[in-house]
């Protein structure tokens, strides 16, 4: 968290900075961790400040502002980082800010509750070899058959493979127990054990869940922490069907009990009856 849906939300967020040149941008003082920035904000600033924002673009989990020189000043959210542009939850966890001119936004701010996330600048050959390579096509974007080629192969259970950024880029622990569901296949069938039908139902499910959360606005789940741009809550957690429910009637079957089970050290919520293993979606 945040994953594919929430991040969209950022990017869509900060859309209106398109056209803005960049002021000044700031390492804010803190007394909690302090967040990474690479290069240093000396050298940042001399190579972004006066700069055009020509485009905001989003790769996985990452927001990227694409700059006239076409460098990158990426955004990379991890845990609890959050890229706003009003007031944000708390004034002790913001990291850094960057100051905008020439249109309706003033200034982006990224926030980090625990400063796990970054933020990164890259020249374009940097952002090919060591950002744009590492990852697999966007959930948003594949289709059925190239998400079946690119795990079909793997002997992983599929919760697990749906993970994997260099695979297919965005997916993260709770929407990929929401797609299984959708999709009516057991989290722990083996990738290579899937039907072709099965992965037309999970490529479906990813399209239908990815798409009903960003028009949510993604998940704000129990902790709070997720917030828009706008520092408010998204709507999703309202419509999870299996996540954080262990014990609750399943809402795709309302027949099955939600149980969780650990994969890979991080929990997997599932309907042992609409999900049952080998039965797949009809």
């Amino acid at each position: 968290m945040p994953e594919l849906p929430e991040v969209e939300t950022m990017r869509r967020g900060i859309l209106s900075a398109v056209g803005c040149q960049i002021e000044r941008v700031e390492k804010l003082p803190t007394a909690v961790k302090p967040l990474l920035i690479v290069p240093s904000i000396s050298s940042m600033s001399r190579r972004i400040v006066g700069r055009e924002i020509v485009a905001v673009e989003r790769i996985g989990k990452r927001v990227i502002a694409r700059l006239e020189s076409e460098d990158r000043l990426i955004f990379e959210p991890r845990m609890t980082g959050l890229v706003l542009v009003a007031d944000p939850p708390s004034k002790e966890h913001l990291r850094f800010r960057v100051d905008l001119s020439g249109g309706v936004l003033d200034t982006i701010w990224y926030w980090d509750r625990r400063g796990l996330g970054s933020v990164k600048l890259f020249s374009p050959t940097r952002f090919e070899a060591e950002v744009a390579s590492k990852f697999g096509p966007d959930a948003l974007a594949v289709t059925s058959e190239l998400l079946r080629d690119r795990l079909r192969h793997s002997r992983r259970p599929v919760k697990v493979a749906l993970l994997d950024q260099k695979a297919i880029a965005g997916i993260g622990n709770l929407y990929a127990s929401e797609i299984l569901n959708v999709a009516g296949v057991h989290p722990t069938t083996r990738c290579d054990k899937l039907t072709i039908a099965q992965w037309r139902h999970v490529h479906q499910a990813t399209l239908d869940v990815l798409h009903a959360a960003i028009e949510h606005e993604g998940s704000t789940l129990s902790d709070g922490t997720y917030r828009n741009a706008l520092n408010d809550v998204g709507g999703y957690q309202n419509q999870h069907r299996v996540y954080d429910r262990t014990g609750e009637l399943c809402r795709t079957c309302e027949h099955g009990t939600v149980q969780r089970i650990v994969q890979a050290q991080r929990s997997t919520f599932f309907c042992p009856k609409c999900q049952s293993r080998g039965r797949g979606k009809r």
